[in-house]
């Protein structure tokens, strides 16, 4: 009998051994959480603004503009895993879906970096352009040998191609393309401050494709600059609320009316709101931070509606227009457009 006893007290140590070694396995899942929030009109983590303006002294707001982040665990075992998919707040996903197979964490970090990068120079332009403060496109190098060579200078702005308004890369890019290699081109340029007037013929580049031979950069036409220098964050999502933050900093209004808003969506040059990943977490992240309203991409209500967090309002906004119309309307006391089916 007491024989009996020992070898189930055995099989039982045995499966208890064995249940922990599965557990502690490690599996090809990755786990998003909400991750921390940041205002754009504040401080981050350092205590150093998140957004810097040089040349100009800031103005002050009572409420807060912030951007929210999703954080990433990247290695899991099964019993993690167990314990995320319990979770109503967290999400298990397949590994692949974050790091892609043909990528290694370090390339896939350096590439939200970029993005991130990026996101930032967007947010600037948007909200420069809205602030009456146009970017402009300058000529930063001319290729030897090439039909710019002797005509474009390094700081040269280029105003138009052939009567045609150049506002961005992509459209001096589009312009350039737009006929046959040998076509000659009417450049308007400004040069240390004044007007002039190039001719230049196009000649065939890589893949027969026109050029003339530079390198364009874009140039800020505001008395002042920004600076973003918060480090550790990846991504392209956080482009609207920086946009946002920078043009509370240097108009004189208050937009959030006193009240911290969140919100999420990547933004390109002219304004266009994008959507992101991660809604559910973003929606409780901002939740813990306080918000009252969550400005949410169109593309993205669906999903935050499903997701939405009790007390927290999802608005909807398409472009930067309407994000800015919606903080209008909620700093003075108003209804803004709120995603399809969500409650106020």
């Amino acid at each position: 009998m007491r024989r009996r006893g020992n070898t189930v007290l055995v099989g039982a140590l045995i499966v208890v051994a064995l249940t922990f070694l599965v557990g502690q396995a490690k599996v090809p899942y990755v786990q998003l959480e909400p991750g921390p929030t940041y205002d754009t009109l504040g401080k981050d983590e350092a205590g150093k603004d998140v957004i810097v303006v040089n040349g100009a002294t800031p103005t002050s707001s009572a409420g807060q503009l912030r951007f929210v982040t999703v954080g990433v665990r990247p290695e899991l075992t099964l019993l993690e895993a167990l314990q995320g998919w319990l979770r109503d707040n967290d999400a298990v996903v397949p590994r692949e879906l974050v790091y892609p197979p043909d990528l290694t964490q370090d390339q896939v970090d350096k590439q939200n970096a970029e993005d991130f990068s990026k996101s930032q120079s967007d947010a600037e332009t948007a909200a420069l352009t809205e602030l009456g403060y146009p970017m402009r496109i300058a000529v930063k190098e001319v290729t030897a040998g090439s039909p710019a060579q002797g005509k474009l200078k390094p700081g040269d702005v280029i105003t138009k191609v052939d009567g045609t308004a150049v506002d961005s890369p992509d459209k001096l890019l589009e312009l350039i393309r737009a006929k046959p290699v040998g076509t000659t081109l009417t450049f308007e340029v400004t040069r240390a401050g004044k007007p002039q007037t190039l001719k230049l013929a196009t000649v065939a580049g890589d893949g027969g494709v026109p050029r003339v031979g530079f390198m364009p950069e874009i140039i800020s036409s505001a008395p002042f600059s920004l600076d973003i220098p918060i480090k550790g964050i990846g991504g392209p999502s956080a482009g609207l609320m920086l946009s946002l933050g920078i043009i509370d900093k240097i108009k004189p209004e208050d937009l959030t009316g006193g009240k911290i808003i969140a919100g999420t969506g990547t933004i390109d040059a002219i304004g266009n709101v994008g959507p992101i990943g991660g809604v559910p977490q973003k929606l409780v992240g901002a939740k813990s931070a306080g918000a009252a309203y969550f400005l949410t991409p169109q593309a993205n209500c669906a999903e935050a509606v499903a997701n939405a967090q009790s007390g927290l309002a999802l608005v909807q906004v398409g472009t930067l227009d309407e994000a800015l119309a919606a903080l209008e309307s909620i700093r003075t006391g108003g209804q803004p457009t709120l995603c399809p089916g969500a409650n106020s």
